[in-house]
């Protein structure tokens, strides 16, 4: 059964990571993607990565669906026009965008506190990781607003408002949450749903380098780090997508910040291997550094002042 015939999807950041899990899934829908990213066989990325836009509409067709590589820097506005009116002139509707552009940006690594973090390359971060998002976002809504329904998913970092890494990091991982609110409120009168979400400990390329090991043997990798036995492949945040963009009562959700342990207890889908691994559960009983959770203690608390604000303002009792 293809779930997703018919309908038409973009990726945006599709190259790698969770954006390549997340067409190869839609794809396995049946769904037609449109895969778009920087790096191109022959004229890579600045990031000096080898995976291609080319390999994942390949991996889409392979799934079962329809994969159609397209070449886009999210930053450059006209470019993202360019897209979206070209979807328009073929297609003539948009059922899926999936914002998932620069999650693994190099500019974003590492762990110092604000006050000893390298700004140089800030405004390029929000740039390339942050203003990208919006920009696409807004070129694919109204071919969204028009017919009146569409999914609008921005893959983010924790399902909480707090997520790791330095200020640079944290700022545009909350922001999406927050972007994928905002989207949520303003198109609400369309029927359009916009959802955040986050995958778990994720098995992208990067990640499989680091720790020396492939696919099919990852759970090596669960000899340096024990938490990477609960890790996911990028197929599981996909398929956690496709079941959203099936689902006709996921609009009553929308502006939620989910993950994709959390659909696949919802939804029941399996990762690629036939296992649900479920990073949340795991959360809760691993040890965490000193400090973590009395961090989200206070976090928490932070959000039931703000919930019991919202209730007042609302009138409610």
């Amino acid at each position: 059964m293809k779930p997703l015939e018919g309908r038409i999807a973009v990726v945006a950041g599709a190259t790698r990571g969770a954006g390549r899990g997340i067409a190869r899934a839609l794809g396995e829908a049946g769904a037609t993607v449109y895969c778009t990213g920087r790096s191109v066989r022959g004229n890579p990325s600045p990031y000096g990565r080898p995976e291609t836009i080319e390999e994942t509409a390949e991996m889409v067709a392979a799934a079962g669906g329809l994969g159609i590589p397209v070449r886009v820097d999210h930053t450059v506005e006209a470019e993202v026009r360019a897209l979206f009116n070209r979807i328009k002139r073929e297609r003539g509707q948009l059922d899926v965008l999936v914002n998932t552009i620069a999650g693994e940006d190099p500019l974003m690594a590492g762990w110092t506190p604000f006050w000893k973090t390298d700004l140089e390359n800030g405004l390029a971060v929000l740039h390339n990781a942050l203003l990208s998002h919006v920009i696409t976002a807004k070129y694919a809504a109204p071919l969204m607003t028009g017919k009146r329904r569409g999914l609008i998913v921005e893959v983010t970092e924790g399902d909480m408002l707090l997520c790791g890494g330095n200020v640079l990091t944290q700022l545009v991982k909350f922001s999406l949450k927050g972007f994928a609110v905002l989207m949520a409120e303003e198109l609400r009168k369309y029927r359009v749903t916009a959802i955040a979400i986050t995958p778990g400990f994720l098995r992208s390329e990067r990640m499989l380098q680091h720790f020396g090991v492939t696919e099919e043997n990852w759970r090596e990798g669960g000899k340096k780090d024990r938490n990477f036995l609960e890790s996911e492949s990028p197929l599981f945040v996909g398929r956690a997508v496709v079941a959203l963009a099936w689902d006709r009562k996921a609009f009553a959700r929308s502006g939620d910040l989910t993950s994709s342990w959390e659909l696949a207890r919802e939804y029941g889908f399996t990762d690629a291997d036939g296992r649900r691994p479920d990073f949340g559960k795991h959360l809760e009983n691993m040890d965490l550094p000193s400090g973590f959770r009395e961090m989200f203690g206070r976090h928490t608390a932070w959000l039931e002042r703000i919930a019991l604000r919202g209730k007042q303002y609302a009138g409610e009792p």
